[in-house]
């Protein structure tokens, strides 16, 4: 069967090791979800050139994109990438509005 291997961001490891644990509460089987930490160039690298890694799906900068999209041309992989600065921003009614502002035009 298929497999997925996460490799998340260092800034977002915490969140996604979670998803492990609810994973692992509902019953998905050892080895469906696989989730790898560390740094791009450590832990990520090695995934996108991998040969038996299929497909590589990425999100985040565009020039780790471009490095991401040569490694995995050299074996003829398919990628899929959604790069640039997409930074969603929740804001509710009770909001301080100026500070979601800020916010707003930090993460552009």
């Amino acid at each position: 069967g298929c497999t997925a291997v996460l490799k998340p961001s260092e800034l977002a490891s915490l969140t996604c090791l979670e998803l492990g644990v609810i994973c692992v509460e509902i019953g998905l089987p050892p080895g469906v979800l696989n989730i790898i930490t560390g740094l791009g160039p450590e832990a990520g690298a090695p995934l996108a050139s991998h040969p038996h890694v299929d497909k590589v799906a990425f999100t985040g900068s565009t020039e780790t994109g471009k490095r991401i999209m040569v490694t995995a041309a050299q074996m003829v992989k398919p990628v899929s990438l959604e790069l640039g600065g997409k930074s969603p921003l929740i804001v509710f009614d009770d909001v301080d509005i100026d500070k979601a502002i800020e916010w707003a035009m930090f993460g552009c």
